[in-house]
């Protein structure tokens, strides 16, 4: 197919990639255009923004950074909306405001194109692999339709219903993370304090009960002290702001997600947003 892929990051460059390798002809966008220089010496062709880039295609990709990222590429007489050309399929990959996105289908909709939300989990290293676990709310035939694009980028792909349900389903998703992410730190600085071998403490509860990818992944890289970016902090502070929105606005108590939330503000107040989401241990330490 001829895809235009908009948002070459910590993520989109691999999955740009693997869309070339599994045959599709690519052009790109992006706010940054040496982000995806070597996309272009890959063979990748350039667009001048948004709209450009979605003219002529038969499916567009989007995965940005924040919701006023998805309404501009989106939204406007530069955006996708009113250039992609009738009956292309339009799929954003970045994890977004269900409410905004639901808008944005319905639009998209009355105009003949077909819209899907399908925000990803995995990190840069299911980026990487094309282990992606992609969450995709839309029309089914749609879904069914997109189904050699997402296989190029992802393993676990799963159709969670109608429109806006994929970005729900991200929403859960983040929430588990939160409790997880800091029920890890906990255990670290617990073992810290109690003067324990950190490392053999996670080697010996990691295969029980309390195992999880975060302990896995990212326990490690707390006890080392690496805390580059495989997701930043602040864009889980973005992902965790849409959750606890929609969740009070559907009037549930999450307060676990309410705590892990403010923890990682205050981290976002000390200069730390940059910090890949392992770094939550410093605020413990």
């Amino acid at each position: 197919m001829k895809i235009g892929f908009i948002g070459i990051g910590v993520m989109g460059e691999s999955m740009a990639r693997h869309l070339m390798a599994g045959g599709h002809e690519l052009t790109v966008y992006s706010r940054t255009k040496a982000k995806a220089e070597a996309l272009l010496s890959e063979g990748a062709a350039w667009a001048d923004d948004a709209g450009a880039c979605a003219a002529g295609q038969d499916a567009v990709i989007t995965i940005v950074g924040f919701p006023k990222d998805v309404e501009q590429v989106y939204l406007g007489a530069d955006g996708i909306l009113e250039n992609a050309k009738t009956g292309a399929y339009l799929i954003d990959m970045t994890t977004t405001s269900p409410a905004l996105w639901e808008g944005i289908a319905q639009d998209a909709a009355a105009r003949g194109l077909h819209p899907l939300d399908a925000p990803v989990s995995g990190g840069d290293t299911g980026a990487r692999n094309a282990t992606l676990s992609i969450m995709v709310g839309g029309e089914e035939a749609d879904f069914n339709a997109c189904a050699s694009i997402f296989a190029c980028m992802g393993k676990n792909i799963v159709h969670t219903g109608k429109a806006g349900t994929g970005q729900h389903t991200k929403m859960a998703n983040q929430i588990a993370i939160a409790g997880a992410v800091a029920g890890v730190a906990e255990a670290i600085r617990y073992g810290e304090v109690c003067g324990l071998d950190t490392t053999n403490m996670l080697s010996c509860i990691s295969a029980g009960a309390a195992g999880s990818w975060q302990m896995s992944n990212n326990g490690p890289k707390m006890i080392s002290g690496d805390f580059a970016p495989a997701f930043f902090i602040k864009h889980f502070i973005k992902d965790m702001g849409i959750a606890a929105q929609e969740a009070t606005a559907h009037e549930a108590n999450l307060p676990i997600l309410d705590t892990v939330l403010k923890l990682y503000e205050e981290m976002m107040a000390n200069g730390q947003g940059d910090l890949g989401t392992q770094a939550l241990i410093d605020k413990y330490r």
